[in-house]
């Protein structure tokens, strides 16, 4: 233990100095209290005359009640609403977006399709390529043609008759590139091998993005051109960490966007994301919409209400509970214009009504205003308890006086004398 005289001047000032303070708190209260030794020392009046017992209940009158504006609730088994109220974006449906690459390098002769956002349909020309792979591969099927016309039915000593069909060969390795069976026949008719190959849409839907220029070299395996289809899009919503449990694949859910006002679009959740994200501290759930007119544009902001299983549990209204950060307090009227704190664990929000797990009985009585105003005053009320019995008991644990005086904590600077004390019941 550390002895008194063993402290440094500063310290010692400081203690003195909290000596003085607890004493006059206490002789503060003692006076608050007026001359009946029996009256509880925490039952000050801290507040309008609001009676604040040791407990930390408070006692009202009628006219008190209505001057703080108390009103009063009930606890009850309710029936929770099964609906998650939050917002998402519109977002393309990623299993109809389609990229456009060529399998063998070449340089861009032409542009069908040259800006971003020009809608294509399947099939549509997008651009034509020259490439020297694709020359020479038009040639030997040229070639493989004339030989085989040459040969005719016959065949050559010591080689099977299926390797003859060269023709064959250079059309799957034409098709294998993604060259039509149209652009191949056009070669054969004429005799002569195309200068540049158009490459066509894969997919209908809207170009999202376009990497390509007139006379730009493009490689094998690079991507030219995004397309998206729009005829179905994702919504996806944010899910806050503690609703993320109550929401199903397959819920019922209904998006309002807010570039069409009150109109309510159907849909279900087709998908849980299986990750959190961790700034936010929200989880994604995906919503499927059909957009046969293209009016739903990935970007745009939505309201998403979302269904989930009701259930009945007990509750209070969400004014009733104080969110006191370390607890959770709801104010019961105990009769006779008592109101205690009860400290009560809560689960879902549903509305306007809290589900209570622990801490109160159905058809009990709660505060649903000046809860704050309450409260404050019975943390004052214990605080105030707890001080006033620490004075009252004489007690000084912990400090050790027996080595020094009080010449000894230098204390000539802090004249006690000159100090107003207030007498008890005055």
């Amino acid at each position: 233990m550390i002895r008194t005289n063993s402290l440094s001047r500063g310290a010692r000032w400081s203690l003195a100095l909290l000596f003085a303070v607890l004493l006059a708190a206490g002789a503060w209260a003692l006076a608050t209290n007026g001359s009946d030794p029996e009256q509880d020392p925490s039952s000050a009046e801290p507040m309008g005359g609001m009676n604040m017992s040791s407990d930390g209940s408070a006692r009202l009158t009628a006219e008190q009640i209505q001057q703080f504006g108390v009103t009063f609730g009930s606890v009850e088994e309710r029936t929770i609403a099964g609906e998650i109220r939050t917002v998402g974006i519109v977002n393309f449906d990623e299993t109809r977006v389609a990229n456009v690459t060529p399998k063998f390098g070449g340089y861009v002769e032409r542009l069908h399709v040259d800006f971003t956002g020009q809608p294509v349909r399947r099939g549509q020309p997008l651009l034509e390529l020259y490439s020297q792979e694709l020359v020479a591969a038009q040639e030997e099927l040229l070639l493989a043609r004339r030989l085989q016309q040459e040969l005719g039915t016959g065949t050559v000593p010591g080689v099977p008759a299926g390797s003859t069909d060269l023709v064959a060969a250079a059309r799957r390795r034409l098709r294998q590139w993604d060259i039509s069976d149209g652009q191949i026949e056009q070669v054969l008719s004429s005799g002569q091998p195309l200068r540049t190959l158009t490459l066509h849409a894969p997919v209908s839907g809207i170009v999202i993005e376009k990497n390509v220029l007139v006379g730009q070299a493009v490689q094998a395996g690079q991507a030219i051109y995004t397309i998206a289809d729009l005829n179905q899009v994702w919504v996806e919503a944010e899910l806050r960490e503690s609703e993320a449990g109550f929401v199903q694949e397959g819920a019922t859910a209904t998006v309002e966007l807010a570039a069409f006002p009150g109109r309510l679009l159907p849909g279900r959740v087709s998908y849980i994301y299986p990750t959190l994200q961790e700034q936010a501290r929200t989880l994604k759930a995906r919503i499927t919409l059909a957009n046969p007119d293209g009016r739903l544009k990935p970007g745009m902001f939505a309201t998403v209400r979302i269904q989930t299983p009701a259930y009945t549990a007990l509750t209070v209204p969400v004014q009733a509970v104080v969110n006191t950060g370390q607890r959770k307090v709801v104010f019961v009227d105990m009769g006779g214009g008592t109101l205690m704190p009860h400290e009560v664990e809560t689960g879902r929000t549903a509305g306007e009504d809290t589900e209570i797990l622990a801490g109160l009985e159905p058809g009990q009585r709660v505060v649903t205003s000046a809860q704050y105003l309450l409260d404050s005053e019975s943390n004052l009320a214990e605080t105030m308890k707890a001080m006033i019995g620490t004075m009252g008991a004489g007690s000084m644990d912990g400090m050790d006086m027996s080595g020094g005086s009080m010449e000894d904590m230098d204390m000539q600077g802090a004249d006690m004398r000159g100090m107003d004390m207030p007498a008890a019941g005055k």
